[in-house]
């Protein structure tokens, strides 16, 4: 099997790639400190059709496919998560279920804004109580007339209190269904930014992705038209499987390429640092640190990449996607926990690329899905548990 890529995903990658090198780099390391949302970057990579990539002209995206979305995450991961994380959840999370499940009006009236970066979108799935258990969600919705209202609370939502935010897109229960059982049926509705009763909390306090968007959410008797269901009534825990096992293959390629990130500022930094009168490159203990580090990044690539075929193909991937996002998310966390190793007291300095890899890596083991989880569904797939 031949793994190497077309030219016309080699020319993406190099595009976004010079793009992460000559805007994203020089001004990041501001916004992280400061904890501000890079609106001018969100912009030119909007400029750029990055928020566009796997959707169609029609809908004023690129006509690509979600192969090409996560080469530009690895890319610009590279550099910064926070954002790559921004771009992921905007198209994953945010735009996908809208293309995927919307009704021809929905999308006509969301995507056109999404795709090309004016505006984003939020997912509103974990809640305070559940982490991992979306089953266990307590939000509820309940018709009155021809409105939803809803009252609920929703927990690490990114792009959820920017000031371009359009909506988040809600999984809550709508009732029960009529088997035996009366488990819990859950939909998802479409509540637009301003909507009165829906409470955007203080950004929280992160150990990384500081220059991402992360809020709390609160609905108080919000209400919305009975058309914001977005998909079938009962269908959401369904939606969000789909938008889940996607979004992992998304993850692993950005914790690979904060994975390699983490190699290029390695390679950099022993070439040009000196101890006892020889660079560092000179000493074999750490040139084999970095080759170990090499080893991982590549392996977490090639997993990612089989899982986005199978995807691609229409082919089952589930196991494919667990497997890469758990592999990639370790290599992540190793190789960041390295670098820093390498880099020494420097390591430990906000100003140096490391000590941001290292911050930011630890989420890749916990979201769309813990390790935990991962090993999980891998073992289910091989028919144990």
């Amino acid at each position: 099997m031949d793994h190497r890529l077309p030219q016309e995903y080699v020319d993406l990658q190099r595009t976004v790639a010079a793009f992460a090198r000559d805007v994203v780099a020089p001004v990041i390391a501001t916004h992280y400190e400061e904890h501000t949302f890079p609106y001018e970057i969100v912009k030119q990579m909007g400029d750029l059709g990055l928020f566009g990539l796997p959707f169609p002209e029609e809908y004023g995206g690129m006509g690509g496919d979600y192969f090409a979305l996560c080469l530009a995450l690895e890319e610009l991961a590279r550099v910064d998560s926070s954002v790559a994380i921004t771009l992921e959840a905007a198209v994953s999370l945010g735009a996908m279920p809208i293309y995927r499940y919307g009704t021809e009006e929905q999308k006509r009236t969301w995507l056109p804004r999404l795709v090309s970066g004016e505006a984003l979108g939020a997912f509103g799935l974990t809640e305070p109580g559940g982490g991992t258990d979306a089953g266990a969600a307590r939000t509820t919705a309940r018709l009155d007339g021809d409105e939803w209202v809803i009252n609920g609370t929703k927990a690490f939502i990114t792009n959820s209190g920017t000031d371009i935010t359009a909506f988040v897109a809600v999984l809550a229960i709508t009732g029960e269904d009529d088997g035996p059982a009366g488990r819990k049926e859950l939909s998802t509705i479409i509540v637009p930014s301003g909507t009165p009763g829906l409470i955007v909390s203080q950004p929280y306090s992160k150990v990384g992705w500081n220059a991402s968007d992360t809020h709390e959410l609160g609905f108080v008797d919000c209400r919305v038209p009975a058309a914001n269901l977005l998909g079938e009534r009962g269908k959401g825990y369904a939606q969000f499987l789909r938008t889940l096992d996607e979004g992992r293959v998304a993850i692993a390629a950005l914790s690979v390429g904060l994975a390699q990130g983490c190699i290029d500022e390695s390679v950099r930094y022993l070439h040009e640092r000196h101890a006892f009168g020889k660079p560092l490159s000179a000493y074999q203990s750490l040139d084999f640190m970095v080759a170990d580090m090499e080893v991982r990044a590549h392996t977490a690539r090639l997993a990612y990449y089989d899982a986005g075929a199978r995807m691609l193909a229409g082919e089952p991937f589930k196991k494919e996607a667990a497997i890469a996002k758990l592999h990639s998310s370790d290599a992540a966390v190793t190789n960041a926990r390295w670098a820093t190793q390498i880099f020494g007291g420097y390591g430990f300095m906000n100003d140096y690329p490391v000590a941001r890899f290292w911050r930011d890596s630890k989420v890749l083991e916990i979201g769309e899905g813990t390790n935990e989880v991962q090993r999980m569904l891998i073992a289910r797939e091989l028919g144990l548990g």
